[in-house]
Parts: structure tokens; sequence; C-alpha cells
């Protein structure tokens, strides 16, 4: 079985995995138990996310745990239409590491 290091995904592929962190009351929760949540490309797996978060914030991630919000029914001007659907991702970080939320992904 290959051995897989954080160079085997380009940077591109890295910020384009990565779309923001998700700010909500329930992920800044997450934080106190070092975990964070972001918003990432439908088309990425839990690996890929893993490489991406590592090369963008230099930390050593331990698990991620990822799942695909479906857009919710929604009405406007009298067209009914649907939300977009996003892939969620949540990050547990090593002890010790950190990752600022204030910052954004440019």
């Amino acid at each position: 079985m290959k051995k897989y290091t954080i160079s085997d995904i380009s940077d591109e592929r890295a910020l384009s995995i990565i779309k923001k962190p998700l700010m909500t009351e329930k992920s800044t929760n997450l934080n106190q138990y070092n975990q964070y949540s972001f918003v990432v490309a439908n088309d990425s797996n839990s690996f890929e996310i893993k490489q991406a978060i590592e090369k963008v914030f230099k930390v050593k991630v331990i698990k991620v745990n990822t799942s695909i919000t479906f857009g919710k029914p929604k009405t406007f001007k009298g067209n009914f239409g649907y939300k977009k659907n996003y892939k969620k991702a949540i990050v547990t970080l090593a002890e010790g590491n950190t990752i600022d939320s204030s910052l954004e992904i440019k």
C-alpha cells in the first residue's frame, strides 16, 4: 500500500478544496475540543481534505468527518426552488495545534 505525503496534493487543488470556514454557534462550541468546521468542495474526499488543511494551515490533522447538507426548499417572489447543496467537513486537530478562525482564505 502506498504511503501518501503532504506533497501529493498541489497548492491550487488544496485551495480549491477549502471554500470557507463555517462559523455557526455549534461549530464555535466545537473549537474547545480542537475541532474546526469548513465548507469544502463537493468532489473532495476525507483524505484530500486532510492534506489540504495540513498544507494550507500548517497543522497536524487527526480525523476528518464529512457530511453533505442538502439544500432546503425556498420560495422567492413566488418561484419555488432549492438552495444549493454543500459539503461540510469537521476537522479534529492534534493537541497543541490551532487555526485562527478570523483569517480568510484568499
